[in-house]
């Protein structure tokens, strides 16, 4: 059986409260629900029973000591030069990167193959289609976003499961890190 995996930091609900008092004034944006909201560590995709388990074991190897985060601004993705995501911004952090990066060789390690995308903090806030209007006027309200930071103590391999509602995100195992 295969699985559609991701390991993701889940920001404290009052982050999350904050992001979606963002969430407005965008008509055909596809919001994300609360239970979606989460920075990707590294998006891994399908993987079979036992690749999974390796993957599992291999990321519960990492130890770092907590560290914070904040949000600091909002912005978008685009693809043929259209906008398709808007996200909040993370900001980066030598600790953040590290973490990603353990993370990456954890996966490789586990067999993955080596991630091409550069990593870019961020939470993902909207998807958007051809319906959506422009999102100038909305990145130009929403550009002053920054929170407190908050303590990330720990990060989390996800399970995604695809349905007509959208992505459902299970946890599958959680990997606590040590206090600072």
């Amino acid at each position: 059986m295969s699985h559609r995996l991701f390991v993701a930091i889940r920001p404290p609900e009052c982050i999350r409260d904050a992001l979606i008092d963002r969430m407005e004034g965008l008509e055909g944006a596809n919001w994300q629900g609360e239970d979606q909201l989460h920075l990707t560590l590294r998006f891994i995709g399908d993987a079979d029973g036992p690749l999974a388990e390796d993957i599992a074991e291999s990321l519960a190897t990492i130890g770092m000591e907590s560290f914070t985060l904040a949000l600091a601004g909002v912005g978008h993705f685009e693809r043929r030069g259209r906008p398709h995501t808007l996200w909040a911004g993370v900001m980066a952090s030598k600790e953040l990167l590290a973490l990603a990066d353990r993370v990456e060789s954890a996966c490789r390690r586990a067999g993955c193959a080596p991630e091409t995308r550069k990593f870019a903090p961020h939470v993902t806030i909207a998807r958007l289609n051809r319906s959506t209007v422009p999102i100038g006027q909305w990145i130009a309200r929403n550009g002053d976003l920054r929170s407190e930071p908050w303590a990330v103590e720990a990060f989390t391999l996800y399970e995604s499961h695809l349905g007509r509602g959208g992505a459902l995100y299970e946890p599958v195992v959680r990997y606590q890190l040590k206090p600072a």
